[in-house]
C-alpha cells in the first residue's frame, strides 16, 4: 500500500487495496482469518448480538432482532462443522445481517469445496476490510 501513495482518492485507495488482497496466497488468507473471533463460539455472546439492533449497510435501522435459541445452537453448530471441515473459521461480512441469514449462509458454504470456500470467504475478508478501512478514513477526518 505504501508503494502507492499518494492516493489520488478514496476510490482509488479502495482499488489499490482489493488489488493487493487479491494477489494474496491462501496461506496469506488464513493468517488473516485468523483475526477473527468465531462467530458463534459462545452462544452467551450469539444471544447478546443478536438481540441488539442492527444498522443496516445502507445506515438504515433495522427491528430488533431476537434470534431464537434453536437458531443460536444451529449457528454455534456450524461454526464447528465448518472449522472441522475447512480448517479455519467461518467469515462473512456480518454487517447487517442477521443471526438467521448468517446461518442460512454458513449451511450452504458448507457445501463447498475447499477450493472454492477460500475464495468465498477471502471475498468475505475483503468487504470487512473496505469497511473498516472507510471507518478509519471517517476517525482520521473527524
Amino acid at each position: 500500500m505504501v508503494e502507492h501513495r499518494p492516493f489520488t482518492s478514496i476510490q482509488h485507495l479502495h482499488q489499490i487495496a482489493v488489488q493487493n488482497w487479491t494477489a494474496l496466497s491462501t496461506e496469506d488468507f488464513l493468517e488473516a482469518f485468523k483475526g477473527h473471533p468465531m462467530i458463534g463460539a459462545d452462544i452467551n455472546e450469539l444471544r447478546k448480538k443478536f438481540t441488539t439492533t442492527s444498522n443496516w449497510s445502507e445506515g438504515e435501522q433495522s427491528g430488533v432482532e431476537g434470534a431464537s435459541e434453536t437458531v443460536l445452537k444451529r449457528l454455534q453448530r456450524a461454526n464447528i462443522e465448518y472449522l472441522e471441515r475447512f480448517g479455519y473459521i467461518f467469515i462473512v461480512c456480518a454487517t447487517g445481517k442477521t443471526a438467521g441469514e448468517m446461518l442460512e449462509l454458513l449451511e450452504n458454504r458448507l457445501y463447498n469445496e475447499p477450493s472454492v470456500e477460500i475464495h468465498i470467504a477471502a471475498a468475505e475478508q475483503q468487504k470487512i476490510t473496505a469497511i473498516r478501512l472507510d471507518k478509519w478514513l471517517e476517525q482520521l477526518s473527524n
